[in-house]
């Protein structure tokens, strides 16, 4: 899976950009079809050897009706991945470090906490860091509400201007200022190109 890529460090950029394509199409597909997917990692992203880029693990998954994600109910993560059974309000699905400010607080959520979850992982495949780390879940918690995570060249110079702003845009503390879809967020990457190498 894509940890398991990431563990081996950052992956260059142009490897990196063409499976951000392919998650950005996964998600989209998604999307348009009413599901956000809510526990979005690398370890829910596999790829095979031929390259081609596999979006799994719906099971937290759930129904969205727009961006007022009317009826998804309260959602989010702790991490590792909570196994509560049943909805209930105030209950928190998914996994800390990579659940959007809206998931932290229990809140009702549309794709746009997918577009943040993919943000993230995005920024760990850049830099071989997730945006927000802590001992704790708390603390990744807290960050996640509070905190603005270093920009990707901090950890890597050589990260394009615009596709730093583009996983900072994704990163945003609120849903209003991030990309409304993930082909928004692939097309700020400048991706069509790139992406069609390894498809």
């Amino acid at each position: 899976d894509l940890s398991t890529r990431i563990a081996q460090g950052p992956i260059p950029l142009d490897e990196a950009l063409p499976m951000a394509r392919q998650i950005a199409d996964a998600l989209q597909a998604a999307h348009e079809r009413g599901i956000v997917h809510r526990d979005l990692k690398p370890a829910n992203v596999k790829v095979m050897p031929e390259g081609k880029v596999k979006v799994l693990d719906f099971g937290l998954a759930k129904a969205y009706s727009g961006d007022s994600a009317a009826g998804s109910g309260p959602d989010l993560s702790q991490s590792p991945t909570l196994a509560h059974t049943g909805t209930q309000a105030g209950l928190i699905l998914g996994t800390a470090a990579y659940m959007s400010p809206e998931q932290a607080r229990g809140k009702p959520v549309d794709r746009r906490a997918d577009i943040w979850a993919f943000g993230c992982i995005l920024y760990e495949m850049l830099t071989g860091e997730p945006p927000f780390t802590g001992a704790t879940l708390q603390t990744i918690v807290a960050k996640v509400m509070s905190s603005e995570p270093e920009p990707p060249t901090h950890a890597r110079k050589t990260i394009p201007r615009h596709v730093e702003d583009a996983v900072l845009t994704a990163l945003a503390k609120l849903p209003a200022d991030r990309f409304a879809s993930a082909a928004e967020y692939a097309a700020a990457l400048e991706l069509s190109g790139a992406a069609r190498v390894t498809s």
